[in-house]
């Protein structure tokens, strides 16, 4: 059995905080083989650099996976290039810098494929991810049936079509993008693993993790105002998930939300 943790949209220094406070020792607690992360709004809220990246790494993340603010930190470009453990959406195209998918070997051997695609519902101009998502298990599927997917997209509409369209053919669809941590998970009846959004790993005291003064005053003018990320309230959101290797079928998911006042205060 493959068990795994997925962290959702990890906001700014407080979300790093919190990774860096509460992932070490659940990680070894909880047994987990891989940790991967959403890593899009590391630097401030919005991008990542190599020195937070790198910080993630350093406290027990393998993976970041990404979604359209990946390159907000024009600086990072380089680096996001030739970083071999942070993925791009991959249905951008060819020539956008960044890989479009990892391969994890596991403890016994096996192989498991881990791919980020955007959703084109209220977000970007990008390829269609059922077409990019189909190109991918062509190549793939023969290898292994073990098979992560990180769908970074605005409407639920779409995350639910794009679950039931993967149903049985990976182990898991995890939604994120929204900051919203959403109660919808399950197995569906093919064996993938789904939940809509994985949450946010930050400040929950906030507007998606935004001071909540300024996201008003913001939605009132309808003029840009300062992106300042709140303090209060940290926790780390995601899920878990345990997969059968020999045939990729998910067993069980469960929602992860951890306050990091439990754990300064131990």
């Amino acid at each position: 059995m493959v068990k795994l943790l997925f962290i959702g949209d990890i906001f700014g220094k407080p979300g790093r905080k919190a990774v860096k406070k509460i992932l070490p020792q659940f990680r070894d607690d909880q047994e987990f083989d891989l940790v991967i992360a959403n890593g899009e709004n590391l630097a401030g809220g919005l991008g990542l650099t190599k020195n937070t990246a790198n910080e993630m790494f350093d406290s027990g993340v393998d993976v970041l996976t990404s979604g359209n603010h990946l390159w907000d930190k024009r600086e990072s470009i380089d680096f996001i290039s030739g970083a071999h453990r942070i993925l791009k959406p991959a249905n951008y195209t060819s020539d956008v810098p960044g890989k479009e998918y990892f391969e994890f070997k596991l403890p016994g051997g096996k192989k498991l494929f881990i791919i980020n695609l955007m959703g084109r519902t209220f977000t970007v101009n990008v390829d269609c991810p059922f077409q990019k998502i189909n190109q991918f298990l062509e190549k793939t599927s023969t290898f292994t049936p073990l098979i992560f997917v990180d769908f970074h997209a605005e409407a639920t509409a779409e995350k639910k079509a794009f679950g039931w369209f993967l149903d049985g053919r990976v182990s898991a669809v995890v939604g994120t993008h929204t900051h919203v941590q959403t109660a919808d998970e399950r197995i569906l009846p093919r064996g993938t693993a789904y939940i809509t959004d994985a949450g946010m790993t930050g400040p929950h005291d906030s507007v998606i993790g935004v001071r909540i003064k300024n996201s008003i005053t913001r939605f009132r003018q309808q003029i840009p105002n300062k992106f300042i990320a709140a303090k209060k309230n940290i926790q780390l959101q995601g899920v878990s998930i345990q997969i059968d290797e020999t045939n990729g079928q998910a067993q069980k998911i469960k929602r992860i939300v951890l306050k990091l006042d439990n754990y300064e205060g131990n």
